[in-house]
């Protein structure tokens, strides 16, 4: 077992803000083994980005890992040839140029159809009724289970990540997912004879995927396309609008939905840590790993690294954010980043602003969790 210092922390208070927790395990701990996580923790930027890539040593194959067990061994938890086997052949469905020419139409069709429902209202839940739907339209016309609801997708979606993390063993949670995956399954079985063209399901189809990978990938789209752009959406508003100086400057055409996205990214990382299984023995600094040690990459610590960020802590879309890591460094980095900056900077951002002039908050505004991270209510009126 890993050598590294003993860093105990609650997990109640873990969850409810990592990012305090997260400063002094930088400072105190960088690498440091958390017993209520059973795995040790990389919290330092430059530590991540070196070591994602050594996958010999830090190895996304997890047989026995959460996501494995629960939604099938698909392509995040593979390496090297295999991994990047599945990679090209779920690309066609979510290369840059597909997602500018396929799916943005797509996008903001959706997106103006729920503005339009919204907007006599007057008031909403930003999450449930706007940044949701629009993120689950998406991540259904992606996926090709065209039958599925948006609040199914959002559902199951969030029932995969809650069993992804569910690191306490909660049997209620394991359940909830295991039904999740179940009813992900059965859209999968009723879309497969003819899929829509360009969607995951359709490329790997024609890639002559097995059955197994093709339904582990469809389960691994849902998992990191729902929920994380659904928060993102929702926390970029929120962001925005409590500075509202920095709204002004995108308003103006000094800064950009995208520079207020990688910002966002860095400053509260909707998918906060990504976990490695250790290879073979090896050693980072003074700290030696040895075979079956569990590590979690800690993209949300990266993002708030003293040593790379000016008053990390502050929200300031004028900034450098190049260092940031939000979608990973490595081969591993996050196949669906241009089907996000898409759908949240070219779309569901500008238009909602466009769309409910006077928008503002109406109340608070609480946020959760720390391996995914996001608003859970945002009342918003307009």
């Amino acid at each position: 077992m890993s050598n590294a210092p003993l860093f105990s922390l609650d997990p109640a208070s873990f969850a409810a803000d990592p990012y305090p927790i997260l400063a002094r395990m930088r400072h105190e701990a960088p690498i440091a083994y958390v017993p209520e996580l059973d795995a040790t923790l990389l919290t330092r930027r430059d530590d991540i980005h070196r070591e994602e890539k050594r996958i010999e040593v830090f190895s996304s194959r997890q047989p026995d890992g959460l996501m494995t067990r629960l939604m099938g061994e698909n392509m995040m938890r593979k390496d090297g040839a295999d991994h990047q086997a599945e990679r090209r052949a779920l690309f066609p469905a979510l290369s840059p140029r597909t997602v500018a020419q396929h799916w943005a139409p797509v996008f903001e069709a959706s997106a103006r159809r729920i503005l339009a429902d919204l907007a006599p209202r007057g008031s909403c839940d930003l999450v449930t009724d706007y940044a949701m739907p629009v993120s689950a339209s998406a991540l259904i016309a992606i996926t090709g289970l065209a039958e599925m609801s948006c609040t199914e997708m959002d559902r199951v979606s969030q029932h995969m990540i809650d069993g992804c993390a569910n690191y306490t063993g909660d049997a209620g949670v394991e359940a909830r997912c295991h039904a999740a995956t179940a009813l992900i399954d059965s859209h999968i079985d009723r879309a497969f004879a003819s899929p829509a063209p360009m969607s995951a399901l359709a490329v790997q189809q024609e890639a002559g995927l097995p059955m197994d990978s093709l339904r582990a990938n469809i389960k691994l789209v849902i998992s990191g396309g729902q929920n994380e752009p659904r928060d993102a959406i929702a926390g970029i508003a929120w962001a925005l609008l409590t500075h509202p100086d920095q709204l002004q400057r995108i308003r103006r055409g000094q800064n950009s939905w995208q520079e207020a996205f990688a910002e966002y990214a860095r400053w509260i990382s909707p998918i906060g840590m990504s976990p490695r299984i250790v290879a073979r023995e090896d050693q980072v600094g003074a700290v030696r790993f040895d075979p079956g040690d569990r590590v979690f990459l800690m993209f949300s610590s990266a993002g708030r690294d003293e040593a790379h960020f000016d008053r990390p802590e502050d929200f300031d879309i004028t900034r450098d954010t190049a260092a940031a890591i939000p979608f990973g460094a490595g081969p591993h980095f996050c196949a669906g980043a241009a089907a996000a900056r898409c759908l949240i900077t070219q779309v569901a951002l500008p238009l909602l602003f466009e769309s409910l002039p006077g928008l503002r908050l109406t109340g608070p505004v609480p946020f959760r969790g720390w391996a995914f991270r996001g608003p859970t209510a945002m009342p918003v009126a307009w």
